[in-house]
């Protein structure tokens, strides 16, 4: 990924962020002010794609041309201070929907970013990210409380998604170990859990895509993804990694970055 040349030797980048456009909670311009403020040198918007499901969180088809002008604008406007990247996090849906779909080719992106976000059940798509006691309620509701289900599904997407292509990042590749977890204590530990982790890095090696540590949840839950323990097996294989700060508010841009990157080393 040519960013990452551009990037070069910079701590002070961050490629997942989110807008107004999806479920982000400030202005695009308002993230670029606080970005330059606090010294940054590249800066990658990535709201969440457009989706042929119904999702409050996604950007609708109708205003990615909005999106796309404001970025323009804003690139304009502060392109001598800051480097601006436009992009979008894809959610995989299956093979009708995810970052291979031709949709997307015909849009000028400087990066993509592939993520599980939604798994298929008996009741639709469904979204399990989100709060642990609104997991807990769908488990109910759309799992019929099968979590090791839902975990095998979550990697199962994911193993489809890379293996589709499309995009240049994976994001946030183990996030349903924090619901799991959180559902039944101790699941990341069990022998066939850890089996789909290991088997997706070695997939991501393979196909030699960008990860991404994510360093959202670490304010709020002590917690990156991916998750620490697996650091040194993407390390030791020579995955490239970079550090996420995956904002929805301008002030959190560069919340936790420092961490990550110091486990890093």
């Amino acid at each position: 990924m040519n960013i990452l040349k551009e990037i070069g030797e910079s701590r002070l980048y961050n490629l997942h962020s989110h807008t107004q456009f999806c479920d982000g909670r400030a202005e695009m311009e308002e993230f670029v002010k606080s970005a330059i403020e606090m010294g940054f040198t590249h800066y990658g918007f990535s709201p969440h794609s457009p989706l042929p499901i119904l999702s409050t969180c996604n950007m609708k088809h109708e205003n990615v041309s909005k999106y796309l002008e404001e970025f323009n604008r804003l690139k304009i406007v502060y392109g001598d201070k800051i480097k601006l990247y436009v992009s979008m996090e894809i959610d995989y849906l299956g093979e009708e929907w995810g970052p291979s779909n031709s949709y997307f080719d015909g849009l000028p992106l400087d990066y993509r970013i592939g993520s599980v976000h939604f798994i298929p059940s008996d009741f639709g798509y469904i979204d399990v990210d989100g709060s642990a006691d609104n997991f807990k309620i769908k488990m109910e509701k759309y799992f019929y409380k099968d979590i090791r289900h839902v975990v095998e599904t979550f990697y199962r997407q994911s193993t489809k998604m890379l293996e589709a292509g499309g995009f240049d990042i994976i994001g946030h590749f183990d996030k349903i170990g924090h619901n799991a977890g959180h559902y039944k204590e101790g699941i990341e530990k069990e022998a066939w859990y850890r089996k789909l982790v290991y088997d997706l890095m070695d997939l991501i090696i393979e196909k030699g895509v960008v990860v991404e540590i994510n360093t959202k949840a670490w304010l709020d839950h002590h917690r990156l993804f991916p998750n620490v323990e697996w650091l040194p097996h993407l390390k030791e294989k020579g995955v490239p990694i970079i550090v996420n700060s995956d904002a929805h508010f301008p002030h959190l841009i560069n919340a936790s970055r420092d961490i990550a990157m110091e486990l890093l080393k």
